[in-house]
């Protein structure tokens, strides 16, 4: 490749290697050094004059050492007059800070995109954005690839009876993440919604185990299959499942049984019996249309740690009895939601295995090793874009890692030559 220039950043450099290697070319020489207190340099060892740069530089741990050491970098190839600059960026960091949670709170992943718009990028790459609306952030142009295609073929060589297995989205927000890989795969899909709020209206309001029993089970009656007789005495056809409702409860991160008392049964209680009788209060007054609730509970993200104690309903939409299930997201980054929903799959539902998929691994703290304990998760598959530890890989027993440079690799080559970009989309046969 001529007149193309591959610089690697401190983040990744294996993938940065990988993605070299595809290309047939060597790294292009730089020195990124920090200094004593603290500060970032940068001293690139090539001309880059009038020549395509492409900066590979990921998220990390230390995440805002790396960003700055990507805002210099791509910004001493502006000094250096290269004549496009593409910031290769496998998992982009703040995405799940895309929209404003809170109130007076920031969307600092737009002020990324404006951070490296004015260090002189012109064409930014990613894979799988937390949102696809983030391409918006970029007054340059945006590549956001998927790492659907490598997951799919994983799926398919390794889940047995695949063709029989549920994709399930963690929450509702990923649910188009989901029917994306269900599509491909040509199988069923499912969603899993997590409630505080509704955990309180449905407990509270049948305190009796038995009547509550009643319901549940009148709730499994009605999602039965509908099976209709075929031509031939023999043979089924035309089976129809209706929309499956399982719910359960999760206290501290678990799922729990009904028998298990209600923490918050003695002070209703006692709020009832202080409160005045001759007033009917609403129920769930606070969180009707135009009144304040905490955003929190509305959110696709994972939960606080002040909020993982809080006791919640979780509700599976779908069928997964005597079937592999295969829970999708984006990004594992904390266990709870991965290990509570794999626990009512299994528990409440029926589910043979569990697959936990995702595009990033970035398995902060002690998640890997949560995963690893729990016995209801069976393997747990993510790619390279996110470094990985050695000893964290060579250590765990579920962990599967897909190497996604191949992608990259085709996706610099394609760009550098004018080629379109698009057929990596939706396939890996141009690879």
């Amino acid at each position: 490749m001529r007149k193309c220039k591959v610089f690697v950043g401190n983040s990744h450099p294996e993938l940065g290697k990988l993605v070299c290697e595809r290309l047939g070319i060597e790294p292009a020489p730089c020195s990124l050094k920090r200094f004593a207190n603290g500060e970032t340099s940068v001293q690139i060892g090539v001309s880059v004059r009038d020549e395509d740069v492409y900066v590979i530089q990921s998220g990390s741990p230390t995440v805002n050492d790396h960003i700055m050491e990507l805002l210099i970098l791509v910004s001493a190839c502006r000094g250096g007059s290269a004549r496009k600059i593409t910031a290769v960026i496998p998992q982009f960091p703040y995405s799940k800070q895309c929209k404003m949670k809170k109130h007076r709170g920031a969307i600092t992943a737009r002020m990324l995109a404006n951070l490296l718009i004015m260090a002189g990028a012109d064409h930014v790459v990613s894979m799988d954005l937390h949102a696809s609306q983030m391409q918006g952030f970029f007054t340059k142009p945006v590549d956001n690839l998927y790492g659907g295609p490598s997951l799919a073929k994983w799926i398919r060589e390794n889940v047995p009876d695949y063709q029989d297995a549920v994709v399930v989205s963690k929450n509702p927000g990923g649910t188009k993440r989901v029917t994306a890989l269900a599509d491909s795969l040509k199988i069923n899909f499912a969603m899993i919604h997590t409630d505080r709020r509704r955990a309180k209206d449905l407990y509270s309001q049948n305190k009796d185990l038995q009547q509550l029993r009643l319901r549940k089970q009148s709730m499994l009656r009605k999602s039965r299959p509908i099976v209709r007789q075929g031509d031939d005495p023999n043979e089924e056809e035309n089976i129809i499942f209706s929309n499956g409702i399982q719910t359960a409860r999760i206290r501290n991160g678990h799922v729990i049984g009904d028998e298990e008392a209600d923490e918050d049964t003695d002070e209703v209680a006692m709020e009832s019996d202080e409160g005045d009788e001759s007033t009917p209060m609403a129920p769930s007054a606070s969180y009707a249309l135009g009144g304040t609730y905490d955003t929190l509970d509305s959110e696709d993200e994972e939960d606080e740690e002040e909020e993982i104690h809080k006791e919640k309903l979780i509700t599976l939409v779908g069928n997964v009895r005597d079937r592999a299930a295969i829970i999708l997201d984006d990004m594992i980054d904390r266990p709870g939601s991965f290990i509570s929903a794999a626990e009512h799959l299994v528990q409440n539902c029926g589910a043979k295995r569990v697959y936990v998929v995702a595009t990033h691994g970035l398995f902060t703290g002690d998640c890997l090793e949560e995963l690893e304990k729990c016995e209801y998760i069976h393997q747990v598959i993510a790619t390279n874009t996110f470094p990985i530890a050695p000893e964290r890989l060579k250590s765990s027993k579920k962990l599967v890692s897909i190497d996604v440079s191949p992608i990259f690799a085709e996706c610099i080559r394609r760009d550098h030559y004018g080629e379109s970009i698009s057929v990596l989309f939706d396939s890996l046969a141009s690879i």
